[in-house]
This record gives structure tokens, sequence and C-alpha cells, in this order.
């Protein structure tokens, strides 16, 4: 892929669903099965179904930094209450020298590696994998955020928008270590609650974002409550979702309904859903008005 000069500058709560392991067989319904037509089945909510396939976009933002950004891209601008998802990995020098920002919440997610973050509000905080950074630009402010030492370091960052009541509240940082994030794990499954139920981090709109990574060739089961956008992306892998194939890279919008992401070991994905705000996203580089 290409990559293109694409900055930020230019371009720019949880519901209590279950969580289950079920095994994973390629083109099969398993021996263990409801068949066709039972009242156990029609009793189940109909399936979540593909609305639409985004792959992300390499580009280079901040100072030399390497992105892929999942959104706002063509193929689409904004997933409301989500302004953007970059999949980042930066090796120093690169990195995001001090820029301002308002608006919105820049929330950013390890996966691999360290991020240093200052601002003008006097924070300044190391977080390591697996652990989050979450900056309120309220009304206004400024930050930098760079790799926290040698070697490439990896992660999401999701911009929030605020609701317009709240655009002109104080900025705010918020820091979580990876040590007190919640984390499900089985012989099949690992899910790490990034923001949700028992989550200690907490946002001013009402989203669910997991880390899940499939530990046996297995499925991801969760329903998909109505008024939500939703998106599974996938950080490692491959995964089948409603008979689609989605790779490392590339993304899902989905319907309400009965989620079953399958895969083989290894497979790593981000699930995010959001209540949408209903209010226009009004995206002008590093603000959101």
């Amino acid at each position: 892929m290409v990559s293109r000069k694409i900055t930020r500058r230019r371009t720019l709560e949880g519901v209590g669903a279950s969580i289950v392991a079920a095994p994973f067989i390629l083109g099969c319904r398993g021996k263990g099965a409801t068949p066709a037509g039972s009242t156990q089945e029609q009793d189940q909510p109909k399936r979540a179904e593909v609305v639409q396939r985004i792959a992300s976009v390499a580009a280079i933002d901040g100072a030399g930094a390497t992105v892929q950004r999942v959104f706002p891209t063509p193929q689409l601008r904004h997933l409301d209450p989500f302004v953007l998802l970059d999949d980042f990995a930066v090796t120093a020098p690169a990195g995001f020298p001090e820029h301002p920002h308002r608006g919105f919440e820049a929330f950013t997610y390890m996966i691999d590696g360290a991020f240093h973050h200052r601002d003008d509000l006097g924070n300044d905080s190391l977080i390591t994998s697996g652990g989050t950074q979450r900056f309120n630009s309220g009304r206004g402010a400024r930050h930098s955020e760079m790799p926290g030492g040698a070697g490439t370091h990896r992660g999401l960052q999701l911009w929030v928008n605020l609701p317009r009541r709240l655009k002109t509240m104080d900025p705010e940082y918020e820091g979580t270590d990876a040590s007190v994030m919640p984390v499900s794990r089985t012989n099949e499954l690992e899910v790490r609650t990034i923001v949700g139920e028992g989550s200690p981090v907490a946002l001013h709109t009402r989203v669910d974002y997991l880390d899940v990574t499939l530990l046996a060739d297995n499925r991801f089961v969760r329903t998909i409550e109505p008024e939500r956008n939703t998106l599974v992306y996938v950080i490692a892998g491959a995964v089948q979702i409603a008979g689609q194939s989605v790779s490392r890279g590339q993304g899902v919008l989905l319907s309400p309904g009965r989620l079953e992401v399958g895969g083989r070991s290894g497979a790593r994905f981000a699930f995010l859903s959001g209540r949408p705000h209903d209010e226009p996203i009004v995206h002008r580089g590093p603000f959101v008005d």
C-alpha cells in the first residue's frame, strides 16, 4: 500500500451484553448447533450483518509518524460519535510533537511499547502496553505524544466527539495503567475491557471498547444493541464475520444483532461500539466544533 500524506491538521456508556466463546469450524455449524427453525433458534436475536467494509489507508502524520488511518477516509468520513481512528506504529524520533485540540476526547490504547504524553495542563505521563491515555481537549488544550523508548510503538488512537453541551468544558487528562484494566481469560479467549463495564476508564460518551484475542480456533459472540454504531477492526491475523473474511488493517461496520467473530488461534481484533450523539460532527483539522 502506497503511503500518502494525510495529516490530522488537514483532514482532520457500556452495554451489558454477554461475551461467549464457542468452537470455530470454518463453514460448519458444529455438532452442537441448534437445528434450523427450532424454537431456540427463533428466540435468538437475528445475526448481525456487515453494513460496510473498510480498509485502513497508509499515511504519514505528525513528525514522520506512520499510521494506518481507519477513518476519516474517502470510504468513511466519520462514525458518530467517533471522529477518527488511527492504527499507529511509531519509532523515534518520529512522533506527535506539541499541537492543539478542541472539542473531543483523544483516547490512546497501547498495543505494544509505550507512549509519553505531556500537556499544557501540567501532566507528564508514560503509558505502556495495555494502558490508555484519555486527553479531553474540551474548550481547548495542547499536548504532545512521543515514543517512550527505543523500538516501534504500536497503538490505536480514537477521537470521540463531545456532545455540544460539553464543548466548552475544562480540559482533562487521565492515564490508566494496564495493571488495573479488567481482563477475562479462558482457554479460548482473552478479552480486555478498555472502556465499558468494569473498566476504570470513563468517557463522556457511552462507549464499549474491547481488545479480543482468540487463544484457540474459536468464536467470540456478543449481542450488538440497537442505537449503536459498531465497528470490528482487525489488529492481527484474520477473522470471519457474517461469512466474510476480514484481515489485519481491515474493518467492518455492523448492524444490531448477534455478532459472531470466528478465527484461528492468534487472531486479534478491537470491538468498538458507541451511542451516537446525533449532532453534526464539524471536523476542522485538530478541532471538532
